[in-house]
């Protein structure tokens, strides 16, 4: 399923998302005080990665300047907006935003980088990625729900 991903990004990137999964168990079980630090790190962390995901656009426009067009370099600073955003919302709408942001980057990613494209090989591990970090985005935001929290 990873064959062509680099052992380093593939490892990296799996990595990131173990705060990801365990924020969301602290957010959804964890008691009162920590709740709410695990809630607003989990927003935090999800906001550094969805700018993350707008910066590699631009990191491939540096190396390939033909591919600096404004669609690509409008969509590149898009995703630090939207982060930016959901770290000054309420925890349930900034959950919805940066799980709403992670889905669009994929979107986006599936049309940059799908077919022939010589990147293909990232899309295998974005897939995967991005649905380890929305299931954990949506657990919090369904275990806040049910706990009435904020």
């Amino acid at each position: 399923m990873m064959s062509g991903v680099p052992a380093p990004i593939r490892i990296l990137g799996l990595a990131g998302l173990i705060p990801f999964a365990g924020l969301a168990v602290l957010a959804i079980a964890g008691d009162d005080p920590i709740r709410q630090a695990a809630l607003r790190a989990q927003i935090g962390y999800g906001a550094v990665v969805v700018s993350f995901l707008g910066a590699i656009h631009w990191g491939i426009a540096v190396q390939t300047p033909v591919l600096a067009g404004w669609p690509r370099m409008s969509w590149g600073v898009t995703p630090s907006l939207l982060g930016w955003v959901a770290l000054l919302l309420p925890p349930l709408p900034a959950l919805v935003l940066l799980t709403v942001a992670l889905l669009t980057a994929q979107v986006s990613d599936e049309y940059s980088f799908g077919g022939d494209h010589p990147r293909a090989w990232f899309l295998k591990l974005r897939r995967l990625l991005s649905i380890g970090a929305i299931l954990s985005l949506l657990a919090t935001l369904i275990g806040i729900v049910v706990e009435g929290a904020p």
